[in-house]
């Protein structure tokens, strides 16, 4: 909360009724504005200052009092600049520019960029799929990229308390995405766990998923290549790094399916214990220490996959994979499944509507080019994406030219199998094995380290900003409270069954909520708060307003993109599939009811806030959509400029 009132003693003076337009920085003192505009104003006697020393010259208009002779100051006028200060605690900011810029790249990009975007471009047309996702890219990816790092820089505030200054009645579009970030944590994190256990086991000569001789493997596990000559492949021969990531990490064949989960798992449990605890430790003081770990979880994956991607272009058969992967297809562009996949791969690997963006954005200094970063980092995003799938494809085509198969029947799975059983087995049968297999993992963890740390950093600088009395000189504690609720809630995918946990979290809790949440969410900045008023305070940041391009993005294309995946969602529900194992009807209905259960509070704030607001229903009305503060009621940048003696 902003002090309203200076301290006085003394009558109150013209001067400090006008406050000149313009921000600056928290705490600092203004010289040149002080002497520039100090003798336009009035004095009065008996004036002090809250604690800020007079630096600034004596005006040359003013004089000395009571006609004293010239020299003496005994008395004199001095014009003071007398800024209002903060109840609160100043707003802790980026270290350096490049934390920022890390911070959103890892966000951005995560493991959906390593194993969803090359299974998605080879199965909807292959380099023709590429069209839709760059036009998807940028008439809606990259305009919600752009408005929610705006929102964020301009408002500094996080995904809840934001709402007041935007439309109060959609604060509930806050908590919503404050529960879609927990749900995400439950599950996203156990990946990252099974990551660890494979990096643990690759500590050996002889990789574990590349023998049939385990405790764990079956009469029917095959270890087939071409060299050998003595073995054949059958339509029941399981690969040995199959059995490994199903009967010995996830231990599935232990579970008949979600009504029987069984077990937790005690050494993905270990596993997962370690990830959090990592991660507290990296996000538990805030920006300045999660900015600096960023250096390295989000630089390392890219020198792996320029390894990844050199070793995999020398391997026998790697053009294979390259051709299957960028051959046009383009009679799939008449099919609307290849546009609504563009359109959801876009979306959800920019990743707006998370409450990250707005969080990240919170922490920039106020002229900071966020157009800039917005353009850099989502180009980043998708050329990174890009380039995943050559690293994927081109092992693709070795395995396809050892096992003399097609590079289809090789990549028919997609999700985490591609990378935990494909790739793996294509790994362990390289030279050098234990060396590859160690930096893949470790870049896998990386990759999803940095985005977990941007998911509960937007819950935690919501809860601060919303919370601040309560919560800002605790956040240790609320931090740790927060990774503690995130390990209990994913107990439940480290059973026997959790994978399919893992699978219906996947798609039903955060997919359609999320969407619905940001279609929400463009409309109450476009229609509500308004597109001129926002264009105006772009430009009171940049120094220039967004152009008409993105102005019609953000009033109508960005709305309608959304609503083509939503109504894509609804018209062509997912049919959910993991193994041999089919999920029933009844988790359908669960899994619509998890992702509701999220969404709910926005209406249920909306009809809160007009209940609690006092007036007539017409007078809640408009207040409920009108912000809380005006545009010049920037906060910690009010500055008083007075004169004293």
């Amino acid at each position: 909360m902003e002090m309203k009132e200076t301290m006085m003693s003394g009558t109150e003076t013209d001067g400090e009724k006008d406050k000149p337009e313009g921000s600056q920085e928290n705490g600092r003192l203004m010289a040149d504005s002080a002497v520039d505009k100090g003798p336009k104003m009035n004095s009065g006697p008996g004036q002090v200052s809250n604690g800020y020393p007079s630096t600034s010259p004596q005006s040359p208009k003013e004089g000395p009092i009571g006609g004293g002779e010239k020299g003496t100051y005994s008395g004199a006028f001095k014009t003071l600049v007398v800024q209002q200060t903060s109840l609160d605690l100043p707003r802790e900011t980026w270290s350096k520019k490049v934390d920022f810029l890390l911070s959103v790249i890892g966000y951005a990009v995560d493991l959906g960029n390593v194993w969803r975007f090359p299974y998605i471009c080879y199965q909807n047309g292959g380099g023709a799929f590429l069209l839709p996702y760059v036009l998807m890219a940028v008439f809606g990816g990259v305009p919600l990229f752009y408005m929610e790092l705006a929102l964020g820089q301009f408002h500094r505030s996080g995904c809840i308390s934001i709402w007041k200054h935007i439309c109060p009645i959609f604060k509930g579009i806050g908590f919503a995405i404050c529960i879609i970030a927990l749900y995400v944590a439950f599950y996203y994190n156990t990946i990252m766990a099974w990551a660890l256990y494979y990096l643990l086991s690759s500590f050996r000569a002889t990789l574990p998923w590349t023998t049939c001789t385990n405790a764990w493997n079956t009469a029917n596990c095959t270890h087939y290549l071409s060299t050998d000559m003595n073995i054949s492949w059958t339509n029941s021969s399981i690969s040995p790094a199959e059995e490994f990531y199903t009967r010995q990490v996830l231990q599935v064949h232990r579970s008949p399916g979600l009504h029987q989960l069984g077990a937790v798992s005690w050494q993905l449990g270990l596993c997962l214990l370690f990830i959090f605890t990592v991660v507290y430790f990296s996000i538990w003081k805030g920006v300045k220490t999660s900015g600096k770990v960023v250096w390295v979880t989000a630089t390392f994956p890219y020198l792996v996959l320029i390894i990844l991607l050199i070793r995999g272009a020398t391997l026998p058969g790697a053009w294979r994979g390259v051709v299957y992967y960028l051959n046009p297809d383009w009679g799939k562009l008449l099919t609307t499944s290849v546009w609504i996949d563009a359109a959801a791969q876009i979306f959800f690997s920019l990743g707006p509507g998370f409450g990250v963006l707005l969080a990240f954005a919170s922490y920039n200094p106020f002229h900071n080019n966020c157009y800039k970063d917005a353009l850099v980092t989502s180009s980043v995003n998708c050329l990174t994406s890009f380039l995943s799938g050559f690293v994927i494809f081109t092992v693709l085509g070795y395995m396809a030219e050892m096992r003399k198969e097609s590079v289809e029947t090789v990549a028919r799975d997609a999700g985490p199998s591609l990378l935990f059983i494909i790739y793996a087995e294509a790994i362990a049968n390289m030279p050098a094995a234990t060396f590859f297999a160690i930096i893949f993992f470790l870049m896998i963890i990386m990759l999803g380290l940095d985005s977990t740390f941007a998911g509960l950093e937007g819950v935690i600088t919501a809860m601060l900003d919303e919370f601040p009395h309560l919560l800002v000189k605790r956040r240790e504690w609320f931090v740790l409270g927060l990774v503690c609720v995130c390990y209990m809630g994913a107990l439940s995918t480290l059973t026997y069954g959790g994978a399919f946990v893992v699978k219906l979290f996947e798609e039903y809790a955060t997919g359609p909520a999320v969407i619905t949440v940001v279609f929400l969410e463009v409309i109450a900045v476009s229609w509500f708060y308004g597109t001129s008023r926002f264009c105006g305070d772009v430009q009171l940041m940049l120094g220039f307003s967004p152009g008409l391009f993105w102005r019609v993005c953000w009033v109508a294309i960005c709305p309608c993109f959304l609503l083509f995946i939503i109504g894509s969602f609804l018209a062509f529900p997912p049919e959910v599939k993991l193994f041999d194992y089919q999920y029933p009807f009844w988790t359908t209905v669960l899994g619509y009811c998890i992702g509701v259960s999220s969404f709910i509070c926005v209406p249920s704030y909306m009809v809160y806030h007009l209940l609690t607001t006092k007036g007539t229903f017409k007078q809640r009305l408009l207040k409920s959509i009108t912000p809380e503060l005006g545009r010049d009621d920037l906060p910690n940048r009010d500055i008083i400029i007075t004169n004293a003696v």
